[in-house]
């Protein structure tokens, strides 16, 4: 993992990056936030069942969960009382250093945005927790689009709005529906996990 070095693909024009888990590592902060809300409802949220749906909106992983426990929770309500819990423990999140260096050394070079399954204001936040938002100003989220990753919807927009060609951006990404979502859009994409050390489930 050390001696990789994580860089674009040549012939690449613009650069999409997905948030959490991607530029920002918000992933043991969702974890927690899951875990902390799913308690009252009897769930043993684990790391095996969040690492099944990393990248997924909150309410869709509500919804998920609900058919895998037999559980009729409400996904909107549960799934927004999560976003407020993982709002209050987001202080603790940490940046992705490879794709934060990758992300300041095209600064300025190649038009960039970032594409998440997150809510717009959370996003924004992470950004400027992260102090990434100075080096971006493109972000598409859950709310801007009708349909999220595995559907191309959101890079698609997220390369409309850099006026770049959706086959010249290069997609980093740390999950599974966002590497999905990319080749539908016809875009290359890189999964960043195979450059840092993933540590959902343990202590923050």
């Amino acid at each position: 993992m050390d001696n990789k070095i994580l860089d674009i693909f040549p012939g690449t024009k613009a650069i999409i990056f997905d948030l959490d888990g991607t530029l920002a590592d918000t992933m043991p902060v969702h974890f927690l936030a899951y875990k902390q809300v799913l308690k009252e409802y009897k769930i043993n949220f684990t790391p095996e069942l969040f690492a099944t749906l990393a990248g997924i909106p909150a309410v869709e992983t509500i919804e998920k969960i609900n058919e895998m426990f037999g559980t009729n929770m409400d996904a909107k309500t549960v799934g927004y009382t999560k976003e407020n819990e993982y709002e209050k423990l987001m202080h603790k999140m940490k940046p992705v250093e490879p794709v934060v260096k990758l992300m300041k050394k095209y600064h300025g070079k190649l038009p960039m945005s970032v594409g998440t399954g997150g809510y717009h204001r959370l996003a924004w936040k992470t950004m400027e927790i992260l102090e990434l938002d100075k080096y971006i100003d493109i972000l598409v989220s859950s709310e801007d689009v009708t349909q999220p990753k595995p559907h191309p919807e959101t890079f698609l927009k997220c390369a409309e709005k850099m006026g770049v060609a959706p086959e010249a951006c290069h997609v980093f990404e740390d999950g599974e529906p966002g590497m999905q979502a990319a080749g539908a859009a016809g875009m290359r994409a890189t999964l960043v996990t195979d450059f840092y050390q993933v540590t959902i489930g343990q202590e923050l």
